[in-house]
């Protein structure tokens, strides 16, 4: 694997998933890794601890003489600590720590986390000793991201066509969809720009579709879902390709227990079971309900506090995340996460609510006008048997120990 010592570099967003993970790992090579983030987590905690230098809020002051910078996606051009400088992809950093190595690389629109996250925990369970940077935290492996000496299993991001830069041995394709409409006019730009990426940087790799790819239906698994059982078939199959005892995955896979805010379980209070999950597309959403609703007992109800994620997705996808939502039996929603994007007129989580009571008239929903108050809104509909789930790609996990503090 390629040695960093002597490296310097800046990570811009250190506290986001992927760019913490690359901060780890990279540390973990030798260079002298720094970042900056626009506030304090758990996560930049855990990279202080780790040794790793994180500045709380973002200036041009910040960066380190001589240092490499690097950006993620989510990173606004007009960031100061970018200004006037060379600046690397995400991706870059990425694909330098790829190479030399046996990998798997994971990309496609659903799927992408637990799929890596599976793959990982086996490999871990099989004797390999992994390398691997995830875009959420695997319990079962204790991060989020870890220097190894087998193989290495990363996410490829399409969003920002970054995917292009990673060359693996071998290339797991979950999905397709039209997802990140800010990036792509059209589900047909999605599916060219995997097409060049199968026949540029992964043209020498073996290719898993997730198209192709089946579950023995014997093997129970101990994450709900149809779409965990696909993204376990995808799992088995990239490992298989790997030369390793398609069995010995199976019973591996078997005991994955999931990533960080994939239909996470958070406990029972008052009766009520509490979930969080990442979902932030209508598939994603309508996966989730869908294994929520399989969870539930006697006359118990699916409640979701819904944060919808971006205003170009939302403006895009109302009609179908009104769909999606129609298979729980209740929903508020809160305002829109906007992460990188500015606010857009006429777009809020009102399109959703429309879409959703006309799908289903009658239906008992809340429009919120933070977070707060929609926690407090659906802790006032709760009762014992319930299955409450916080669901979108935001901070809307926030509002499970707030629901959790009212006495229901």
């Amino acid at each position: 694997m390629p040695a960093l010592e002597g490296r310097r570099l800046w990570l811009v967003g250190i506290g986001g998933a992927g760019m913490s993970g690359l901060a780890l790992l990279a540390h973990a090579r030798g260079a002298t890794v720094g970042g900056s983030d626009r506030a304090r987590s758990a996560t930049t905690d855990r990279l202080l601890e780790a040794g790793i230098e994180v500045t709380i809020g973002h200036a041009a002051s910040n960066v380190p003489d001589g240092a490499e910078v690097v950006a993620s996606s989510a990173i606004p051009s007009d960031n100061a600590e970018l200004d006037g400088r060379p600046v690397r992809k995400r991706a870059e950093l990425l694909a330098e720590l790829l190479e030399a190595s046996r990998s798997i690389v994971v990309a496609g629109a659903h799927g992408k986390t637990t799929t890596a996250s599976m793959i990982a925990y086996c490999l871990e369970r099989l004797g390999d000793d992994p390398t691997f940077v995830i875009g959420g935290d695997v319990p079962q492996l204790g991060a989020s991201a870890r220097q190894g000496t087998g193989w290495t299993v990363a996410e490829g991001d399409e969003s920002d066509g970054s995917l292009l830069e990673l060359a693996p041995t071998i290339a797991v394709i979950t999905n397709i969809d039209h997802d990140h409409h800010a990036a792509f006019a059209s589900r047909a730009e999605v599916e060219q720009l995997f097409d060049a990426w199968l026949n540029g940087a992964a043209a020498e790799a073996t290719i898993v579709s997730g198209d192709d790819a089946t579950l023995d239906p014997a093997i129970t698994l101990a994450v709900p879902g149809e779409h965990n059982r696909q993204n376990a078939a995808c799992a088995v199959e990239a490992l298989a390709s790997a030369g390793f005892e398609r069995a010995a995955v199976e019973a591996a896979v078997a005991d994955f227990s999931g990533a960080a805010r994939r239909l996470e379980a958070h406990g029972v209070g008052g009766g009520v079971a509490f979930f969080d999950d990442y979902a932030h597309h209508p598939a994603e959403v309508e996966a989730t309900l869908r294994a929520a609703r399989a969870l539930v007992e006697g006359d118990g109800r699916v409640v979701v506090l819904f944060q919808p994620h971006l205003y170009s997705r939302t403006a895009h996808m109302a009609h179908e995340f009104g769909a999606a939502l129609s298979l729980a039996d209740m929903v508020c929603l809160t305002p829109i996460y906007p992460a990188r994007e500015q606010p857009r007129p006429g777009v809020s989580a009102r399109l959703v609510l429309d879409a959703l009571a006309g799908r289903r008239p009658g239906m008992r929903l809340g429009m919120a006008p933070s977070l707060e108050s929609g926690a407090l809104i659906v802790s006032r509909w709760l009762r014992p048997g319930d299955v409450l789930l916080t669901v979108g790609a935001g901070d809307v996990h926030r509002g499970i120990p707030l629901i959790r503090a009212r006495p229901l």
